[in-house]
């Protein structure tokens, strides 16, 4: 098995030479070290209603690796949220697509990445896309199954894989 991240952490000490030649070579080199580092990190930005890179990497053509775009959505009861993703034009939906919402009496829960078929007790959503690749018509679908809680706000994030 071969691990994709060799070096996943920054070093937490340096020795650096006296002589002004080595020192800048590693002083360089330290600074590639560092900045690998943080851009293998996932990016913890959330922003509603824009696209935002994540910073992940997926690699599920072989070796071309497609990057995952992130977006935040908000909603206040069931129905359809416009996603605006050309759902169609992208290489697929991520995993890491989720929600949460509070009920009226502010009591938090987590809104399911399912079907569409409800399920008893359960908030959940699912994505449908556009109806042609030039229009943005697409919807989060939010559903409650029967004794579901009321909603009363929530987010729902979405994170898809950019084509190559």
């Amino acid at each position: 098995m071969t691990i994709v991240n060799q070096a996943p952490y920054l070093r937490v000490s340096r020795g650096f030479p006296l002589e002004i030649n080595a020192l800048a070579q590693e002083i360089s080199k330290s600074y590639l070290e560092i900045a690998n580092a943080v851009n293998t990190r996932t990016i913890g930005v959330f922003p509603v209603n824009r696209q935002a890179i994540t910073g992940d990497s997926w690699f599920i053509s072989g070796s071309n690796r497609q990057q995952t775009l992130r977006q935040v959505y908000t909603f206040t009861s069931t129905g359809n949220v416009p996603h605006g993703i050309n759902i169609l034009g992208i290489s697929q939906m991520s995993p890491h697509c989720y929600g949460s919402f509070y009920d009226i009496s502010s009591k938090q829960y987590g809104a399911i990445y399912a079907s569409d078929v409800p399920i008893a007790g359960q908030v959940s959503f699912y994505i449908t896309p556009n109806s042609s690749l030039s229009t943005l018509d697409g919807n989060i679908v939010i559903i409650s199954g029967a004794g579901a809680p009321a909603i009363s706000k929530g987010i729902i994030v979405l994170e898809w894989i950019a084509n190559v």
